[in-house]
């Protein structure tokens, strides 16, 4: 069975909205803007691409990133990476055309059988929305969180408020940096 890993800026309170400076959120790029840069804080970015074998993406993620991604030297590993996207609406005249092997896959129980397919770790980037079906549903194996020292208030945020049992994680790495910035790395409990 292969590893799911959902990796994302979170701020403290949660949000997980715009790090980077997508438009139509008051606090976007709230990752550049407001916490001093240091490159040893992000060490376990470049990891995630040498370590995964397969991006996972929600639509609105995939449209954010689609257009930006494949040609970015930060993101060299992923052009070659099988993708997925999971989308309703999505055809394949909507995927871009330089980005690799991509498919489209419309629910959770098709990323659940992927799960059961033989290769490495599938890492979702960003899909809020998806990371709340994928937690509910119990298919996220590990979580990396760069925790920003931040209270943004409003914004998408990472987890769901569903209300469902406890889900017990258990800490395997982490790291607190000089501008505030906290690495946590949980695997999930089963």
């Amino acid at each position: 069975m292969r590893t799911l890993i959902s990796t994302a800026f979170v701020s403290l309170d949660g949000v997980v909205e715009a790090p980077g400076g997508e438009p139509g959120y008051r606090n976007s790029g709230w990752t550049f803007k407001d916490v001093e840069f240091l490159p040893e804080a992000y060490e376990i970015k470049g990891r995630e691409q040498e370590e995964a074998a397969a991006l996972l993406l929600g639509r609105t993620s995939y449209e954010a990133f689609s257009p930006v991604w494949p040609d970015m030297e930060e993101f060299t590993d992923y052009r070659s990476m099988p993708k997925y996207v999971v989308s309703t609406t999505l055809t394949e005249d909507d995927l871009v055309s330089n980005w690799g092997p991509t498919t489209i896959l419309r629910s959770l129980d098709e990323i659940a059988a992927l799960k059961e397919t033989e290769g490495g770790p599938i890492i979702v980037h960003g899909s809020a929305t998806l990371n709340h079906g994928l937690s509910d549903a119990g298919l996220i194996d590990r979580y990396h969180l760069l925790v920003f020292p931040l209270l943004l208030g409003a914004g998408k945020r990472l987890f769901s408020d569903t209300d469902k049992d406890t889900q017990k994680l258990r800490l395997v790495e982490h790291e607190v940096y000089a501008n505030g910035l906290q690495k946590n790395v949980f695997d999930v409990v089963r």
